[in-house]
């Protein structure tokens, strides 16, 4: 059942990246996941949940994944650079989850959620310990500008304008420099060596 369960998440993101959170019908969904309508219905206890229950996965288990990778690493700026890194690479090697993520990682509240999550605390150990020139009340605007950077980059990625490298190490610096990170330090920490993500 797990196989067909795993199925059924990967049709169903294809379909919400193709025709929105909305749109995706029971019958379209047992077309794209090869099983019959019944096979959905008895093995997603609610479809009508079914966007929500995939964001959430998808959330907490990039979250998990990106906070055992960064663990060992101590300076909030480099633990930032690696994270937006590690998010681009990761929707080059699943392009599907980049597509949803950028898709949706906008408008969602559990997807926003996970790039806040990822980089919340250290964004307030950075202005805590004096590595960001930036005040505590402006944290909520660094986040937005965090996230919407990362999802652009991913966008890049996923279009074929960037490759993650490029993408990753562009954006992870010019998001340090906004924080007030120097130029040629914030220039090192993007193109530090990235762990393999967890």
């Amino acid at each position: 059942m797990p196989n067909v369960k795993c199925r059924i998440y990967d049709a169903a993101m294809r379909l919400f990246s193709r025709k929105g959170s909305d749109r995706v019908t029971i019958s379209d969904l047992a077309e794209e996941a090869g099983v019959a309508r019944g096979t959905i219905y008895n093995t997603i206890p609610d479809p009508g949940r079914l966007f929500e229950d995939i964001a959430g996965d998808l959330a907490s288990e990039m979250l998990l994944k990106v906070r055992g990778t960064l663990e060992t690493i101590s300076d909030p700026p480099l633990r930032l650079a690696c994270g937006i890194r590690l998010f681009i690479r990761r929707s080059h090697e699943e392009p599907q989850w980049g597509r949803f993520m950028v898709h949706f990682g906008f408008s969602n509240c559990t997807l926003q959620g996970l790039l806040a999550g990822t980089s919340g605390e250290d964004l307030r150990l950075g202005i805590e310990n004096g590595r960001y020139a930036i005040q505590h009340e402006q944290a909520n605007s660094a986040l937005a500008i965090i996230g919407g950077a990362t999802l652009s980059g991913m966008m890049l990625v996923q279009e074929g304008y960037k490759t993650w490298r490029d993408a990753g190490s562009e954006v992870a610096e010019l998001v340090l420099v906004s924080l007030g990170v120097e130029r040629e330090e914030a220039g090192l920490l993007s193109r530090h060596r990235l762990p393999e993500l967890a």
